[in-house]
């Protein structure tokens, strides 16, 4: 032990092992091992001592989780998730063992993929020939150029803009549900007007993208929407003790 704490990368079933080949964060990187209580095995490494948002450490701490869920399910721990030592990752194991084995077969064999709609970069032409305000806002703006003029066309344009962006996602949410086993919104992100994530069967994975991105394509002139996936699933791991889905 490093003496600074034991750094969780997800939460597995006991006889699940730690992937080979690779190591986990720090630098040099820190092995892996699976610390097992009952039914559950977490994939542990020391914490290594003044932790931050390294890209190598992201990095690694992701492909640990692709290396876990290519093989079994994992509850994914976000970057940064440090316990005190390892009896207190025992503690929460047992104290959590049946609910996070009911969520383990819930992921089993899925995975997660993203949704996020923005606003478009360009303003379409329609927008302005077909939006009664947005047209007389232009037309004045343009006879009567100023501060005045151009902040209303400009605030009156954003939120067209953000409207309809969202309609779209929504539309896209109510595309792509059915191909789902479940849908959970996501924290608000600057400048996204939805953030949504699904979870996917990974061999319906394919499907599911090319569904999104077929959709995406056809609506590009009204919303940005940009498809993540396929991910650890995050948005699915319902809190419960202080590791579940806990993080930095």
């Amino acid at each position: 032990m490093t003496g600074v704490g034991v750094y969780v990368y997800a939460i597995v079933r006991a006889e699940q092992r730690a992937p080979r080949e690779i190591a986990g964060v720090g630098s040099p990187p820190l092995p892996l091992h699976v610390l097992t209580e009952g039914r559950l095995g977490a994939v542990i490494s020391d914490a290594p001592p003044n932790l931050r948002a390294r890209r190598r450490d992201l990095l690694a701490h992701q492909e640990v989780l692709a290396r876990l869920t290519a093989v079994g399910p994992a509850l994914p721990m976000r970057f940064g998730m440090v316990a005190v030592d390892e009896a207190a990752v025992r503690a929460q194991l047992a104290a959590s063992e049946e609910h996070h084995l009911v969520v383990l077969d819930r992921l089993a064999g899925r995975v997660e993929v993203n949704l996020k709609a923005f606003a478009p970069s360009d303003v379409p032409a329609p927008l302005v020939r077909e939006h009664r305000t947005i047209r007389r806002l232009y037309d004045t703006a343009r006879r009567s150029p100023g501060y005045e003029a151009n902040l209303r066309l400009g605030e009156a344009v954003a939120t067209e803009l953000a409207r309809g962006a969202a309609e779209a996602g929504r539309d896209a949410v109510r595309k792509l549900t059915p191909l789902a086993h479940a849908v959970a919104g996501g924290p608000q992100v600057p400048g996204c007007v939805l953030n949504v994530s699904f979870l996917v069967d990974r061999a319906a994975g394919d499907r599911f993208l090319a569904v999104a991105r077929e959709f995406a394509a056809s609506r590009r002139e009204r919303v940005e929407l940009r498809v993540a996936g396929p991910i650890p699933c995050y948005s699915f791991v319902e809190a419960e003790g202080p590791l579940a889905g806990a993080g930095a």
